[in-house]
């Protein structure tokens, strides 16, 4: 059976799902996130197949996600960094965060707290008009046909 290529489509959610839209890919992001970059450590630490991580880096790395730097000449090691591209795809993940904290923390809670940079304080993300100002929900929105719409 051949995959899917969403990439193809003229979406922005399938283009996106189609760079990490795979299970491990958003915990391998996750991971380089918070520090884990080295092959092994993210195998560990995931407990994925040594294989299924090889192609998850690779694609992840091809689709300028994240960067591969050597940190070591004898012998070559490689880590993993997260580009450009890869940051912005972390908020993505901050959203998802949010959902999964209000949905399926139970009572222990979430099991990760954010603390804001420019204030110090624990938060949560909350998306916001780039306009005005004001909080944007799903609920808050017209979809219109854009520019790239066929």
């Amino acid at each position: 059976m051949q995959r899917t290529r969403f990439g193809d489509m003229a979406c922005s959610i399938a283009r996106t799902m189609d760079v990490i839209g795979e299970p491990w890919s958003p915990l391998i992001l996750r991971n380089v996130y918070v520090g884990i970059t080295r092959f092994e450590q993210l195998q560990e630490s995931l407990g994925i197949s040594r294989k299924v991580l090889t192609e998850r880096l690779k694609w992840l790395t091809e689709q300028d996600v994240l960067a591969r730097q050597q940190y070591s000449s004898r012998p070559p090691r490689h880590e993993y960094v997260l580009t450009e591209r890869g940051t912005e795809l972390c908020d993505l993940l901050l959203v998802m965060v949010r959902w999964g904290d209000r949905w399926l923390a139970g009572e222990a809670g979430p099991p990760v707290l954010y603390r804001h940079h420019a204030c110090g304080r624990i938060s949560h993300v909350e998306l916001r008009c780039s306009e005005c100002g004001d909080p944007m929900r799903a609920t808050d929105l017209d979809v219109l046909p854009g520019p790239g719409s066929p």
